[in-house]
């Protein structure tokens, strides 16, 4: 067989059946991780008015929090390609619920930090072996089981505003300590997954064993990991315009509550999770370039109204906007994962990282632009970030290689 076509996914004999449970309590545990994770973006006006932020410290928390997350995904991800430990994900659960304890108590500005490093601590240990766990359970159907692991994420993602507005504004800081049942019900959840993954050794080996041949060749591999890599940038960077400072720009632009706010960030969140639902079994069906294509350009004319737009219209494009934009990423991870056969949880890890880490430092540096210039000015430069979609005329067509 070719190079070029070359399948990079085990048979589907060798997988075995979809299995649809598992996928569900994988989805239901990114739910719980998520939705503990999700609460510290909500409670940025209360910790600004609290220790007296700047934006720019505003996104100092955020950067620590995903800087911890995306720097040890790839090499947990890479470790647990060879050495796969379904076990560490109850561990991880564990850090996120020491991190959610912490932020209800801690009395300084770093300790505030720490709190967000141990969030994303438990956030990097959980993603790269949960993913697996997802593709493991795929019986081949890859987009669709990224999609159930992504979706029950970014339902858990946009609980966190909702929490925030019906709880812990109205009954302060303490009452975050209430929510240590999520990552408690997550770690209950984690070890019944454990226990399955842990029983599928000659599966693991299959997923975890190179193909012999990569399914494109090396030099392409090359410049579509980079392409991808310019996608997931522009992605998250525009992200981190919403969902750290969108809270402040609908306070400041058009004088509603920060808990009417919170409402909207929901909407948001809810409509990233929707996009995600359906992006990979789209993807496994159209073939995921298009997908990719249409997501990350397609939001274009809708970021470039979203700074003229009054509250009605804003709902209506973050709307969009999330939905069309979340779509991509579960088409992705497994487009990557095609194309580097063999290395699922250090592509896992990568992809997970880098999201995260972009969307850390976007938030760092779009904080200090809206200390300069106001939080109106990000989201005017924000705007055109989404032409970058450009560059995935440059991906190939991996459905028509694989014929």
């Amino acid at each position: 067989m070719s190079a070029d076509t070359a399948s990079a996914e085990p048979a589907p004999g060798l997988l075995g059946k979809t299995h649809y449970t598992i996928l569900g309590l994988t989805g239901a545990a990114h739910f719980l991780n998520d939705a503990t994770q999700s609460l510290l973006v909500p409670l940025y006006p209360l910790f600004k008015d609290a220790f007296s932020l700047s934006f720019t410290k505003v996104g100092l928390i955020t950067l620590t929090y995903q800087l911890t997350a995306s720097l040890l995904q790839p090499a947990v991800g890479r470790f647990t390609d060879k050495h796969p430990l379904p076990f560490s994900l109850p561990v991880g659960m564990t850090f996120s619920l020491c991190g959610l304890l912490l932020l209800a108590v801690a009395p300084t500005y770093p300790l505030l930090l720490v709190a967000a490093a141990l969030l994303g601590i438990g956030s990097s240990v959980f993603h790269p072996e949960s993913s697996r766990v997802a593709r493991l359970a795929s019986g081949g159907r890859f987009g669709l089981a990224q999609s159930m692991f992504q979706v029950g994420g970014n339902a858990g993602s946009s609980v966190g505003p909702l929490l925030a507005a019906a709880v812990i504004i109205p009954f302060g800081r303490g009452s975050i300590s209430w929510f240590a049942v999520l990552p408690l019900a997550g770690i209950l959840l984690l070890i019944r997954i454990s226990l399955w993954a842990s029983g599928q050794t000659r599966l693991n080996k299959v997923l975890a064993a190179p193909s012999g041949v990569p399914p494109v060749p090396r030099n392409i591999v090359t410049r579509t990991m980079a392409v991808l890599l310019i996608l997931i940038f522009s992605k998250y960077f525009y992200l981190a315009s919403i969902t750290s400072y969108l809270i402040f720009y609908l306070t400041s632009t058009f004088g509603i509550s920060d808990q009417a706010a919170q409402i909207h960030l929901f909407v948001f969140l809810f409509a990233v999770a929707a996009g995600t639902l359906v992006g990979g079994p789209i993807g496994d069906r159209i073939g995921r370039k298009y997908v990719i294509w249409v997501s990350i350009l397609g939001i274009t004319p809708f970021t470039l109204a979203l700074p003229y737009a009054d509250l009605f219209w804003t709902t209506v494009l973050i709307f969009v906007i999330g939905f069309t934009l979340a779509s991509a990423f579960p088409s992705m991870v497994v487009f990557a994962q095609e194309l580097m056969p063999g290395h699922v949880g250090a592509v896992s890890g990568l992809f997970f990282g880098l999201s995260f880490g972009i969307a850390g430092i976007g938030a760092a540096v779009l904080g200090k632009v809206a200390d300069v210039y106001g939080i109106a000015t990000v989201y005017h430069l924000c705007s055109y970030l989404p032409l970058l979609g450009l560059a995935a005329v440059f991906l190939p067509n991996l459905r028509e290689k694989r014929g």
